[in-house]
């Protein structure tokens, strides 16, 4: 072998461990960089001929657990769900008052309630006095108040989820032409045998973004492109015509006001909320999972429920005590809206929660409770007797409820109506606290995934310093090659 075959074999020594060196360095710089993943220097040994010829630089791969990787952004998905859904629903737990509270001031819609009972009864023994009838009034206004509140919060989180949704629909197409950009630019250069580990690390980046809004699935193909699916099967476009990221395409949804008169998808335009299209097609319930998922269920279905079981329980409470001969809570104007089920106040019971109110006749003359002068406390007493007992299931809106009229409060609403109340917030209650449970158990679980997904494809810096230890040896060994043939070289100069 001739001494130029040596320095040229040295010569690619050199360059292949500058090669590794910089892939190295590439990794440790990243060993922090959340969702990168190792990449791996490849060194090939190469022939002349069946003669060796030192070695070549292969195209840079990463360290990938395709499974792994896979479930990780999967359980992203399920806990950012759970995550929205957990943040609303606690705002909804905090107010609806403390059990642990002493009875009569916990604050819960049962104790209101409860507190209008006592001060009926109490009003039984004195009638004609007038401090017990004002506490009537009084505990009826609390009551209305803390319905009212209660509504309030409802609405105020499906026009959180309502927002988030907007906002995520715009991340989901940022990160889908970004997979788009990158993968067009990975087919380039893997078309010409280049290394792509470094835009495939920026590309996983993306997906795991992604993955955080929206259930999916990725399958990458021969020539390098990622299809990218939601977990129903629905392909996303990545590429646009003008090949650039967007926010704007290829979702699209609106913002809009929410009111618990309008939902998804309503019955027109007049009460309909926007859902997402994907090419003029509706692909809103494609779209699961993930923090777009968890909010698209809190507005369309986990909340409007909540509120139709108020509107269900504030419709029951005024109509019991009307047919008793007592007109204490009613709605705007004094007036009852009519009892169906799927028309907003004053046509019908969706948003009555909002609408009810103590009488403004009785509060402003309590005595009427007891026919004035007469301080008769019959009606009083069939309201105690009658009025919060038990009815007939067929007298309840407790079906066909909602705008859309698919919902129903899911419990018996021909209970008494304390028992209701206990229903109402017991139902909701262990809704937020199921969410919270499985939020937990994502939690610990997407944190497990995680660990082992670093184990097996993340960056291990004391591995890399080896390496770069063993880099450092074989640079120096090759030097001292091309060192030594030029001595060699010099030395048949010297003596020519």
């Amino acid at each position: 072998m001739s001494l130029s075959a040596s320095l040229s074999i040295a010569t690619s020594g050199l360059n292949a461990t500058q090669y590794a060196l910089s892939v190295a360095s590439q990794n440790v710089a990243n060993a922090g960089t959340s969702g990168y993943v190792a990449e791996t220097a490849n060194v090939r040994s190469r022939d002349t001929n069946g003669v060796g010829s030192g070695v070549s630089a292969g195209p840079t791969t990463l360290a990938g657990n395709e499974a792994l990787q896979n479930a990780v952004w999967t359980q992203n998905a399920t806990t950012s769900a759970l995550s929205a859904q957990n943040s609303a629903l606690s705002a909804i737990t905090s107010l609806q008052g403390s059990t642990s509270a002493d009875s009569g001031s916990s604050g819960t819609l049962s104790d209101q309630l409860g507190n209008v009972q006592s001060a009926l009864v109490s009003l039984t023994s004195m009638p004609g006095n007038s401090a017990a009838q004002t506490t009537v009034v009084a505990n009826a206004g609390n009551l209305a108040t803390t319905i009212h509140n209660l509504a309030s919060g409802y609405q105020t989180q499906r026009q959180n989820a309502q927002d988030a949704v907007a906002s995520s629909v715009s991340s989901i197409n940022t990160n889908l032409t970004t997979i788009g950009a990158l993968s067009t630019q990975i087919m380039k250069l893997q078309v010409q045998g280049l290394s792509t580990a470094d835009l495939e690390n920026q590309r996983n980046t993306a997906v795991s973004d992604l993955s955080g809004q929206l259930s999916i699935k990725t399958q990458i193909s021969a020539n390098g492109d990622m299809m990218v699916r939601t977990s129903g099967g629905l392909v996303l476009p990545t590429h646009n015509t003008a090949n650039q990221v967007s926010d704007a395409w290829p979702l699209q949804t609106s913002e809009a006001t929410v009111t618990a008169a309008n939902a998804y998808p309503g019955t027109d335009g007049s009460n309909s909320l926007p859902g997402i299209t994907l090419g003029n097609h509706d692909v809103t319930s494609q779209m699961q999972g993930g923090t777009l998922g968890g909010n698209i269920a809190l507005r369309d279905s986990i909340l409007p429920k909540m509120q139709a079981q108020l509107d269900s329980f504030s419709y029951s409470l005024a109509t019991r005590f009307q047919a008793q001969g007592m007109d204490l809570f009613a709605g705007s104007g004094g007036k009852m809206p009519p009892s169906s089920a799927n028309r907003t106040t004053p046509n019908g019971i969706v948003g009555f929660a909002q609408d009810i109110q103590v009488n403004s006749t009785i509060s402003a003359n309590p005595a009427q409770l007891v026919g004035n002068a007469k301080a008769d406390t019959t009606i009083v007493r069939n309201v105690l007797n009658n009025g919060f007992g038990a009815t007939d299931p067929a007298d309840q809106s407790s079906n066909g409820l909602g705008i859309n009229g698919n919902l129903s409060i899911s419990y018996d609403g021909s209970q008494g109506l304390v028992a209701l109340a206990t229903s109402l917030t017991s139902d909701q209650a262990n809704i937020a606290n199921s969410v919270s449970s499985n939020l937990s158990v994502a939690q610990t679980t997407q944190t497990s995934l995680g660990s082992k997904l670093s184990s097996a494809t993340g960056v291990s810096v004391d591995n890399e310093m080896s390496n770069i230890v063993a880099l450092q040896n074989a640079y120096t060994a090759n030097a001292k090659v091309v060192s030594a043939v030029r001595s060699m070289f010099q030395a048949l100069l010297d003596a020519v």
